[in-house]
């Protein structure tokens, strides 16, 4: 296994790596909408605030030799699932006609009263 620490994404706020590379797979841990430079919450919005997580994940899988065409799975955490469809607008626009397989959940907090949070499984190409 390698551990996987991203310059460009917000540090971690806990005890753990970016991502973890096993194999030809990189198992990213969640992002939130910190920005990088202030780890502050970027966004008022969930549709702002999926951007900026979306962002601060592809930044993570390029430190691994990925890109978004390359994510397997993802795991969306929504504080709140009336918020879906605008997460969901943000999401299909970063991703385009690559469709990842996708769990979607409701949960009663995250880190810093975030709106959302998002994982991911990407496979790393063949050289």
């Amino acid at each position: 296994m390698k551990k996987i620490f991203s310059e460009g994404a917000p540090k971690a706020i806990g005890p753990y790596a970016h991502a973890i590379q096993a194999g030809n797979l990189v198992f990213c841990s969640g992002q939130t909408p910190l920005n990088p430079q202030t780890m502050q919450i970027e966004g008022a919005t969930v549709f702002e605030q999926t951007q900026r997580v979306l962002e601060n994940l592809e930044t993570v899988l390029r430190s691994a030799g990925c890109h978004r065409q390359h994510v397997v799975k993802t795991s969306v955490f929504l504080k709140n699932f009336a918020d879906f469809e605008r997460m969901n607008q943000a999401y299909a626009a970063f991703f385009g006609d690559h469709k990842p397989a996708r769990t979607t959940v409701e949960v009663s907090r995250l880190p810093r009263e975030a709106l959302v949070e998002i994982e991911c499984v990407a496979e790393i190409p063949a050289p």
